[in-house]
């Protein structure tokens, strides 16, 4: 079998197979491999592209990485922390728009302790009955993560940003460790979470050799749902003089993905969106089947800036959901705002 051939039967190519499938530019060999990666989609998931209720709910962070915007050196960030009243307020508000998953996501903010976020946690259950809920917090101890399943959350989202161990040593400072990153993955996957892992393409320092093998590890790992979109600079952090990355090459490892592991959520990011015109419509055409529209107070969304120019209004927001299901709607897809769990078994 060629590498193309293994692609379409979800088999794993040889590393120099899938480099040269990369740094291949033929677009019909593309046109075919998106194609397969649609029809993959549709076998599983049929025409659905799910919608989650994204809450951004604290822009405080503890970390330092090169390329995020609310690295704790950023003294030029707008910090601030939603409290337990606006989050569920926000929660309510997206329910009765029809959401069934929410998705809490922020910087590592000591702020928000155990307790706290499982009190958040076990009233989004109460109040959004049959909802999902999706933590994305950063590293955590075991037990953290344990307290927060037993809480009743549903999916933990934790990119790995890099499956390269030097690789991510040029992109975080020495005080993250690629090893711990690693390991709260498979202790969430191990208590039971539905699972998502990710990265950025196009990244300072990231080779095609690296991107092969983020396709490996996704097949080996196994997550639930993998969160790839394109690097894009931050004006005020060490890696500002970089490019943004490749939409064509984030396009790929989306096909490549979803053929290789037929079954998970691949969302079309926010960051594809904001690094070109009709982005999110490319990535779904490419095998992707999630959005998240953005659910976070309106006078919150710009300081929440991970990325310059971040998309947060319009179709990306919930007050454009209608907007969005008649994109949707022009490249054959159904806004679905239901639970939408993975087909992955744990």
């Amino acid at each position: 079998m060629d590498a193309i051939e293994k692609l379409l039967n979800s088999v794993l190519p040889e590393k120099k197979e899938l480099i040269a499938l990369l740094e291949c530019d033929d677009g019909e060999v593309w046109e075919k491999l998106f194609g397969a990666a649609r029809a993959v989609c549709e076998k599983h998931y049929g025409n659905k592209v799910f919608a989650r209720g994204l809450i951004e709910f604290t822009s405080y962070c503890k970390n330092d990485c090169f390329y995020c915007g609310l690295r704790r050196s950023n003294s030029k960030a707008q910090r601030y922390r939603l409290s337990f009243g606006e989050i569920l307020e926000r929660c309510e508000s997206g329910y009765a728009l029809g959401f069934r998953t929410f998705v809490l996501q922020g910087g590592e903010d000591g702020y928000f302790d155990d307790e706290s976020i499982c009190r958040i946690v076990r009233e989004i259950k109460r109040r959004c009955v049959g909802c999902a809920v999706t933590l994305s917090l950063g590293e955590r101890p075991t037990d953290s993560f344990k307290a927060f399943f037993d809480a009743g959350a549903d999916r933990y989202l934790l990119r790995h940003e890099t499956v390269s161990a030097k690789h991510y040593a040029l992109l975080h400072p020495p005080e993250m460790s690629y090893a711990a990153r690693i390991d709260c993955l498979y202790a969430l996957k191990a208590i039971g979470f539905q699972t998502g892992c990710g990265f950025m393409v196009g990244t300072p320092f990231q080779t095609t050799e690296m991107l092969a093998d983020e396709l490996a590890f996704l097949t080996q790992f196994k997550p639930h749902m993998a969160g790839i979109g394109p690097f894009l600079p931050h004006r005020d952090t060490p890696f500002k003089d970089f490019g943004g990355g490749s939409v064509q090459t984030t396009l790929k490892m989306l096909a490549l993905s979803r053929l290789l592991c037929p079954e998970i959520l691949l969302p079309a990011t926010t960051a594809l969106g904001t690094a070109a015109a009709g982005g999110r419509e490319r990535g779904i055409l490419a095998g992707a089947n999630v959005v998240m529209p953005n659910l976070s107070p309106a006078s919150c969304r710009e300081k929440y800036s991970i990325y310059d120019n971040k998309l947060n209004m319009g179709a990306e927001s919930s007050e454009g959901l209608a907007e969005l299901a008649a994109r949707m709607k022009k490249i054959g897809r159904v806004l679905a705002t239901c639970r939408g769990d993975s087909l992955v078994k744990n």
